[in-house]
């Protein structure tokens, strides 16, 4: 009976512990960021006008972290077979993340334009899902929007 008693204590200490209330979003980590996040929507904000750019039918993309570098990848997954609809796009480069702050610097990207660009954005991270916020602005293509965009996490 009483090795009984320690299990039973942990027990009703475990399930007290897990009922809690529900966590509000948290910031990201580098170590909670690492890994493959898929798309699951974004929206476009651009003078006052909110805009859903994703998700477009027959397309995927994904963004994949390591400890220093992202990398993000979209394409029709027809595989360009139907040329009215074939798409890809890709970038790639460094970030810093401090606490939610999040930094981007887009080394590579199949819009040319935009390389070498920095960009701020927030970073929360509830569970599974990763919610992506913040401006992007260039001056000279004439950009200016903010952007929302969740991924959930690729298992």
């Amino acid at each position: 009976m009483n090795l009984r008693l320690p299990a039973i204590i942990g027990i009703i200490g475990w399930t007290i512990v897990s009922c809690g209330e529900a966590k509000a979003p948290e910031a990201a980590t580098a170590l909670s960021l690492i890994g493959t996040w898929k798309l699951a929507y974004s929206k476009m904000i651009k003078n006052g006008d909110t805009t859903d750019t994703y998700p477009v039918k027959g397309q995927e993309m994904i963004k994949m972290f390591n400890g220093s570098h992202f990398a993000f990848f979209k394409h029709d997954v027809s595989k360009g077979s139907d040329s009215s609809t074939a798409v890809f796009d890709s970038g790639a480069g460094t970030y810093e993340l401090t606490g939610d702050k999040y930094e981007e610097h887009l080394q590579y990207c199949s819009y040319r334009a935009w390389e070498d660009m920095h960009f701020t954005f927030t970073l929360s991270l509830q569970h599974d899902t990763l919610i992506q916020r913040g401006i992007e602005k260039i001056d000279s293509l004439n950009v200016n929007q903010e952007i929302l965009e969740a991924y959930i996490r690729v298992r």
